[in-house]
């Protein structure tokens, strides 16, 4: 095998096992040694040895890469998530233990056929958004471009393990932003799910109530994916909370071309002082409205008021229960900007918290009429990048100039995702998010893969070239894309019926050109029928509906017509409306106008 190939993705691990170029001991071995080039980068607080990955492998070997959707695919941990036999130590050695099961989201992802390659360096008990808060024998984490520069924490070892290709995904944590910093950083995807959504069982807790697993991927199908098999509702996670899917905001979907993003008004915008930032992020925007999308200015000020709170208000009390016992009993043990931080959270009061209750609820008052008025925010993910010279001259003021898009989000209870936005002249990434409501995480993965699709980019700093643009936007198994070419299309009489059940307008498009539509009897619908021989190619319309809705969905068709599969001009074959021959009789040809929407255009003409 020739490494230099390796393509590392899910999808190109998957396509290199079926061709048999390499086995899974194979390319941990591969992995290992290569990762030895970049100990100078301080990514790992703890590596697995081939004795300790034996296991791992021997799971494996029962199964093939079709059996397992993660078959072989190697992970890195952030060291404040527990993996089974091997030291947490939220980097801070005195705070060390031996988790004898591994937390919830990475048994899921061990379940799948994933490989743990080992346990990632983090700003100690996830208190930062540099990565140069971790004290010896590990220390700061150096970016994946430049060594100069911070890797942006707390997941730092995380984003920068991915962004190397030493791994095809990381796990990370996402209280303040520590998901999304390092994504940008390290030209990554990093996808903060709604809170609740993935276990918080068996991860050290920073803010109890706030913490969120977040995910580092090299494009946003492998985000997707990890997503899918790491969702599951924990019932020992006292936060824990099921998706209820049915989360229709007013988005009209990928691939649509009706997207509209609301960005902050000019005066909000901060960059503190880094015109290379602000021009990548100029440009970020203006490839949204290249690819159609509506960009509209919305008032920033009840989201940066609310990121005031998270660590200047009481909720910093949460990071002193969660460290109060090496607080009280050995604190000089503790890095000192993290004890600085933390300390003072001992004094919250009851009063205090409550009076911040309070305003944070009438801010998100204020920040979801901001939100309503749009299908996503875009924003910087963050304003300025700093050097890990500057980080350690000036720690706390420097770190709160990187949460200025990120600390609000979990106080506000909104899902983000991060998304590589291209290089500064610098030579270093930036990124951009894209923030919805909860729960609106699918809808996120799959913009955020329609942007890697359309404007093809460098996979973090492994020199692959993005593929996803051959790829399906990404599709979680709750839902179903249902192919509709009638009176259900976007705007028309029955549209209703798929928009209260959630449904969401993934893209327009047609179907292979082996169809014929006829307008039935009753003149109110369409029949579609597939002609192998001399068909036309009809316009239609994907829909992705909530699973738990398409029953009472299903039930409501009338005969003739039905559901089969359809297949769409780019080959695949879609969940569709098609008619029963029998429903033709005394029916009208009406392939020859491309469509329903041009047919009663036609009729309307000819009144």
């Amino acid at each position: 095998m020739n490494w230099q190939h390796l393509d590392i993705t899910i999808r190109g691990l998957k396509i290199h096992y079926q061709r048999g170029d390499f086995t899974p001991r194979e390319l941990l071995l591969h992995l290992l040694e290569k990762s030895l080039a970049f100990d100078h980068k301080n990514i790992w607080i703890s590596k697995l040895a081939l004795v300790q990955l034996q296991p791992y492998l021997d799971k494996l070997a029962d199964s093939t890469p079709q059996g397992l959707p993660l078959y072989g695919v190697p992970f890195a941990i952030k060291d404040n998530i527990d993996l089974a036999g091997i030291a947490t130590t939220a980097a801070c050695a005195e705070f060390s233990y031996l988790p004898q099961q591994s937390a919830v989201v990475v048994q899921q992802l061990l379940d799948a056929g994933a490989i743990p390659l080992g346990k990632t360096n983090m700003d100690q008990f996830a208190t930062g958004l540099a990565g140069t808060r971790s004290p010896p024998p590990w220390g700061p984490c150096h970016n994946a471009f430049d060594d100069d520069f911070i890797a942006g924490g707390s997941s730092s070892g995380s984003s920068v393990a991915v962004s190397l290709g030493l791994v095809s995904f990381a796990l990370g944590t996402d209280t303040a932003g520590s998901g999304r910093v390092p994504a940008a950083m390290n030209n990554l995807i990093g996808l903060k799910p709604t809170r609740g959504l993935l276990s918080n069982t068996g991860v050290v807790p920073a803010c109890r109530s706030l913490d969120v697993v977040s995910i580092f991927a090299l494009n946003a199908v492998d985000a997707g994916v990890v997503f899918d098999h790491a969702l599951m509702f924990d019932p020992a996670d006292p936060y824990a909370r099921p998706n209820p899917y049915a989360n229709s905001h007013r988005s009209s979907g990928v691939g649509a071309g009706e997207l509209c993003l609301g960005i902050p008004a000019p005066g909000q915008l901060e960059f503190f002082g880094d015109v290379q930032c602000e021009q990548v992020f100029r440009s970020n925007v203006e490839q949204w409205r290249s690819l159609g999308a509506e960009i509209v200015e919305i008032d920033f000020e009840p989201f940066t008021e609310a990121a005031h709170l998270l660590y200047q208000g009481p909720w910093l009390a949460e990071r002193t229960i969660a460290t109060e016992s090496l607080l009280r009993s050995k604190p000089l043990t503790m890095h000192p900007v993290v004890r600085q931080v933390i300390e003072p959270g001992a004094a919250a009061t009851a009063v205090a918290a409550f009076k911040s209750q309070y305003l944070l609820g009438a801010l998100k008052r204020r920040t979801d009429r901001q939100l309503a008025k749009v299908d996503m925010l875009l924003t910087p993910t963050l304003g300025r990048q700093f050097r890990i010279d500057e980080m350690l001259d000036d720690p706390i003021a420097l770190n709160s100039k990187l949460g200025y898009y990120t600390n609000f989000m979990n106080l506000l209870d909104y899902a983000a995702i991060a998304v590589p936005g291209g290089f500064t002249a610098r030579g270093l990434p930036m990124g951009f998010t894209l923030m919805a409501d909860k729960f609106h995480d699918q809808q996120l993965l799959a913009w955020a893969n329609c942007w890697q699709g359309r404007f093809l980019s460098i996979l973090g700093n492994t020199g692959l070239q993005d593929q996803t643009a051959e790829l399906p936007t990404y599709k979680s198994p709750d839902s179903i894309d249902l192919v509709v070419c009638g009176a259900h299309l976007d705007g028309l009489a029955l549209n209703w019926q798929l928009r209260e059940r959630g449904g969401c307008l993934l893209e327009k498009t047609l179907t292979a050109p082996c169809y014929r539509l006829f307008a039935l009897a009753d003149g109110k619908r369409p029949g579609l029928v597939r002609d192998a021989e001399s068909g036309e190619p009809i316009e239609v319309e994907v829909w992705r509906v909530p699973s738990s809705e398409l029953g009472s969905f299903l039930d409501a068709i009338p005969a003739p017509l039905g559901i089969g599969k359809v297949e769409l001009q780019d080959g695949r074959w879609q969940s569709g409306f098609i008619c029963d021959a029998y429903g033709l009789q005394a029916a009208t040809d009406i392939s020859a106008y491309g469509g329903w929407r041009a047919y009663l255009q036609s009729r309307e003409d000819s009144h």
